[in-house]
C-alpha cells in the first residue's frame, strides 16, 4: 500500500504539469473557439529561447541591447508621426512603414557588418518584438517602452543571466503570441473551425522550424537549481523536483484561474466565450481580449517549457506534450480551467499506476505512453463533453 501511494503521488505531481500544458489550450479555445495545435511548438520555442539565452555570450546581449535602442527610437518616431500628422493616423500606413524599416536595417547589417550568428540571433529577437507590437498590435508607444526596457536589461544587467534570460524570454513569448493572434488568426475570424485548426497545424510546423533554425536542434540540459533527488516524507520517497514543479505549476494555474474568474478581464472573457456577437454589442473589445488570452498562453508556454525542459531536457520531444494534453482536455472539458486541472491529475495518476501495476507485470511495460488515450476513448464513448465541459444541445 505504501508503494502504491508513492506511485500515485508521483503520478499526481506529473499530472499538475500536464494541467499546465492543457491550460494553454483551454484559454484559447474558451475565448475564440480555436484548438491551438501550435501550443506544443510554443512550449519548444520558449524552452529553446530560454536555455540558449543562458548559454550565449556577451556579444548577443550587446547586439540585442543596441538594436533594441535603435528600434525603440524608430517606434518613438512612428508614435510622434501618428500623433501629429494626418497620414500616419492610419494603422495601415504605420504598419507598412514599420514593415519596411526592418528590411532596411537587415540590408545595412548584411552589407556592412558581420557579427556572426549571435548578431543574427539578436536581430531576430529585436525584430520579433518590434514587428509584433508595431505591425500586429499597431502600438508604437508600447513597442518603444518594451524595447527600451529590453535594451536596459541587455546592456546593464551585468552577469544576472538567469533572470535576464527569463525576462527577455517572457517578453519574446508574449509578443510572439500577440503576433500570432494579430497577424495569423485575426484575418481568419468567422471562418470554419477546420480552417482555423489547419492554420494552427501549419503554424506549429513553422514555429518548430524557426525555433530550431534560429537557435539549434541539439539537446540542451536546463538547470534551474532544483535537483531531481528523492527525499523521504512519512515513509514515502518523493522527488524534490516534482514537488517544486507541481507547486510552481499549481500556483500559476491557480493565479490564472483567479484572474479570469474574479477580474473585469475575466468576466469579459467569459462573455466572449458565451457569445462573440453579444459581447461585441455591449462594448467588449474582442481583439483586446483575444490578445490578452494569447499573451497568457505564451506565458503558460514559457513556464511549461522551463519545467518540462528541466525534467526531460530541451529537445524536439517537448512538442509531443501537445498530444499528452489532448486526453487531459477530453477528460476535463475543452472550455473548463478546473477541468484542465482535474483532467491532468487523472491522466498523471492513471499512466503511472497502470504502468507499474498492470503494464510492467502483465504487458511488458510501455503502457505509460498510450494508457491516457485509452482512458480518453472511454470518456468519449460515455461522456464526450468531459467532466466539466458544456453539453451542446442543438435544434434538429
Amino acid at each position: 500500500m505504501l508503494f502504491f501511494i508513492e506511485v500515485l503521488v508521483s503520478g499526481l505531481l506529473s499530472g499538475v504539469m500536464y494541467s499546465l500544458v492543457a491550460l494553454g489550450f483551454v484559454l484559447i479555445f474558451k475565448a475564440s473557439g480555436v484548438l491551438n495545435f501550435a501550443q506544443g511548438a510554443m512550449v519548444l520555442f520558449a524552452a529553446l529561447t530560454f536555455v540558449l539565452l543562458q548559454e550565449l555570450g556577451g556579444s548577443f546581449w550587446t547586439w540585442t541591447g543596441w538594436l533594441s535602442l535603435v528600434f525603440a527610437a524608430v517606434a518613438g518616431v512612428l508614435y510622434l508621426l501618428q500623433r501629429h500628422t494626418v497620414v500616419f493616423k492610419s494603422p495601415v500606413v504605420t504598419g507598412r512603414l514599420a514593415a519596411l524599416i526592418p528590411v532596411a536595417v537587415l540590408l545595412v547589417l548584411g552589407l556592412f557588418y558581420d557579427g556572426g550568428q549571435n548578431m543574427w540571433r539578436a536581430v531576430f529577437v529585436t525584430l520579433l518584438i518590434f514587428l509584433a507590437l508595431v505591425v500586429g498590435a499597431r502600438a508604437p508607444k508600447a513597442a518603444a517602452a518594451v524595447l527600451l526596457g529590453v535594451a536596459l536589461a541587455c546592456l546593464f544587467a551585468g552577469e544576472i543571466n538567469f533572470w535576464r534570460s527569463m525576462a527577455l524570454t517572457l517578453v519574446v513569448m508574449i509578443v510572439l503570441a500577440i503576433a500570432i493572434e494579430g497577424i495569423v488568426l485575426r484575418p481568419l475570424v468567422n471562418q470554419e473551425p477546420i480552417i482555423l485548426f489547419m492554420a494552427t497545424i501549419g503554424l506549429s510546423f513553422m514555429l518548430e522550424g524557426i525555433a530550431q533554425g534560429v537557435w539549434d536542434a541539439n539537446v540542451h540540459a536546463l538547470n534551474i537549481g532544483i535537483e531531481d533527488v528523492p527525499f523521504k516524507v512519512a515513509g514515502l520517497f518523493i522527488s524534490r523536483f516534482d514537488i517544486f514543479a507541481a507547486l510552481s505549476a499549481g500556483l500559476l494555474v491557480a493565479g490564472i484561474g483567479v484572474f479570469f474568474s474574479k477580474t473585469r478581464v475575466g468576466r469579459a472573457l467569459r462573455a466572449v466565450a458565451d457569445d462573440h456577437q453579444a459581447a461585441l454589442s455591449v462594448g467588449i473589445p474582442l481583439q483586446h481580449i483575444w490578445a490578452i488570452v494569447w499573451a497568457t498562453a505564451g506565458i503558460v508556454a514559457l513556464f511549461s517549457g522551463v519545467l518540462w525542459g528541466s525534467k526531460m531536457g530541451v529537445q524536439f520531444s517537448l512538442v509531443l506534450l501537445t498530444f499528452k494534453a489532448l486526453p487531459v482536455l477530453i477528460l476535463g472539458g475543452f472550455t473548463s480551467v478546473p477541468g484542465a486541472i482535474l483532467g491532468g491529475l487523472i491522466v498523471g495518476a492513471t499512466e503511472k499506476v497502470f504502468e507499474v501495476f498492470v503494464g510492467l507485470p502483465y504487458l511488458g511495460g510501455g503502457t505509460e505512453s498510450w494508457s491516457p488515450y485509452m482512458l480518453a476513448v472511454i470518456f468519449l464513448l460515455f461522456r464526450p463533453q468531459g467532466l466539466f465541459g458544456e453539453k451542446i444541445i442543438e435544434r434538429v
